[in-house]
């Protein structure tokens, strides 16, 4: 099954939204708790510091004062959400906190199995009840544990099997002139950070779902705004590699699968109008080719099976050196055209009189303007005019110009070529005063093999290539060709070309 990018994207979402689940559950409940745990830990430390070091706490825990010590530890026990115990120096309860309970369980079993008591076990003369120190209320803390208590801010553990359940455990010790007097102790029952935790976890995930949810929404924004688009612009790229050029993709957003879709289907317009273009090229080649061809074969099997006589052979060998000389012409207007529409002939910019180019070109044509009593009026600003182009094809250009023009002057008329300069541009104007280019044919002069007479019985010699190898070289100077026509009166080209510095 092909792996689409929108399957891949719902896989993916999928995918992140178990891993995050899991992550937000699994990681999120780990960093919770360790940072509870230390906020806790940091807090309980920063209060046992204070409670052990204040001089009357020192002097009590010296005393054995039960009753004061308990009245202090309940009020700080209460903010705390801690329970406090106060030891001697010998690890031996002196009180605790109301809010902590005595789950030594096994401590408590000893004590009431215990007939005797030890001397410590007696009623302190402070007033200290015998449960509050008594043998069964001492925590075994070995003395090599000490050392660990001083370089932690806090331990989890159950305080040496003092409780039944893991707690955040604080000691520090009460010390008087540099003596150890007892140890003051803070312990956070780990079931109530638990819950905190639980709470914290609850809204983590509630979070990431929300999140989750908002990216879902980003996923139905992506398939209406970019995958479904993008299957229509799919289908329509399928069309037109199928053939259909008339079909159009019906994406009309303005943002960039709109702008692709028109591009696209404007590429479709194009190929189109290509295909089209190189139809009707094929037909007027074959066309314009034929023609001569029939003409040659037709004259040449005529003369050789004797239907014209020798006397005549002469005529018809210089038809047939015409319609060869058509077909070279046509054939070398094809070059031309191909070199230009491929870019293979590199232009040779450079300066040159353009006054001289046009005096050159219209000397060649002197002959057949004799013929037709033409004249060639020649209106050039100054003595010298340089500009920089390639010189051979405005050379083509003008000699195409003129060719044009006298094909379609009357006898006895005349042809003005003039130049001028504006704006550091030279304009070229060729001008005649013949049949003139009806209305609706100005813009298709430069179509490649588009004659006016449809029929082509004018200009039989033409190929229809002339203006439209003018209009490329034109084009590839960057410059502009326009065209001014009246049906009876004549036609005008004007060009530009750049003027030499």
């Amino acid at each position: 099954m092909r792996k689409t990018v929108h399957s891949k994207l719902i896989c993916s979402y999928i995918f992140i939204g178990i891993v995050g689940f899991l992550f937000a559950t699994a990681g999120g409940s780990h960093f919770v708790e360790t940072y509870l745990e230390e906020e806790v830990g940091a807090r309980l430390y920063d209060s046992a510091v204070r409670f052990a070091s204040d001089a009357v706490t020192t002097q009590q825990v010296a005393d054995n004062d039960n009753k004061g010590l308990e009245k202090i530890m309940d009020i700080l026990a209460s903010g705390e959400e801690a329970g406090i115990l106060i030891l001697d120096k010998n690890f031996h309860v002196i009180v605790q906190s109301s809010n902590l309970e005595y789950n030594f369980s096994s401590a408590k079993s000893t004590a009431d199995s215990e007939v005797q008591t030890s001397e410590t076990d007696k009623i302190p003369e402070n007033g200290a009840s015998s449960e509050k120190v008594s043998a069964a209320n001492t925590i075994s803390i070995p003395y090599s544990d000490l050392d660990s208590w001083l370089n932690t801010q806090y331990q989890i553990s159950n305080f040496y099997g003092y409780f039944s359940s893991p707690h955040l455990n604080v000691m520090i010790p009460v010390e008087n002139s540099g003596v150890t007097e007892g140890y003051v102790t803070y312990h956070y029952d780990m079931q109530q950070l638990y819950q905190k935790r639980s709470g914290l976890l609850g809204i983590l995930q509630m979070v990431f779902f929300a999140v989750y949810a908002l990216c879902g929404l980003l996923l139905l924004c992506y398939q209406k705004w970019i995958h479904t688009p993008m299957q229509q612009i799919i289908k329509g790229a399928s069309e037109y590699a199928n053939g259909d050029l008339s079909y159009r993709i019906p994406v009309k957003s303005e943002d960039e699968m709109g702008y692709l879709a028109k591009t696209l289907n404007y590429m479709a317009d194009k190929i189109n109008q290509n295909g089209e273009y190189q139809r009707t090229f094929i037909a007027n080649v074959s066309h314009d080719f034929r023609s001569p061809l029939t003409s040659i074969k037709g004259y040449v099997e005529a003369i050789l099976d004797g239907t014209i006589p020798p006397e005549l052979q002469d005529k018809y060998l210089n038809i047939i050196s015409h319609e060869a000389d058509r077909l070279e012409k046509l054939t070398r207007s094809l070059l031309v055209l191909n070199d230009l529409d491929e870019r293979k002939r590199m232009m040779n910019i450079r300066k040159f009189d353009i006054n001289d180019v046009i005096k050159n070109t219209a000397n060649t044509f002197e002959v057949i303007c004799s013929k037709k009593n033409i004249d060639l009026e020649l209106l050039l600003s100054g003595r010298e005019l340089f500009v920089e182009a390639d010189m051979e094809q405005i050379q083509q250009v003008l000699y195409n110009l003129l060719d044009n023009a006298i094909k379609f002057s009357n006898d006895n008329s005349s042809i003005n070529i003039e130049t001028s300069v504006k704006n550091d541009k030279v304009f070229v104007s060729v001008k005649d005063h013949g049949v003139g280019i009806p209305k609706d044919s100005l813009s298709k002069v430069w179509d490649r093999f588009y004659k006016t007479d449809t029929s082509r019985g004018k200009d039989r010699k033409g190929t229809g290539l002339g203006l439209s190898i003018v209009k490329e070289i034109i084009k590839a100077h960057n410059q502009n060709i326009n065209v001014i026509s009246t049906e009876g009166v004549g036609t005008e080209f004007i060009f530009t070309l750049k003027k030499a510095k």
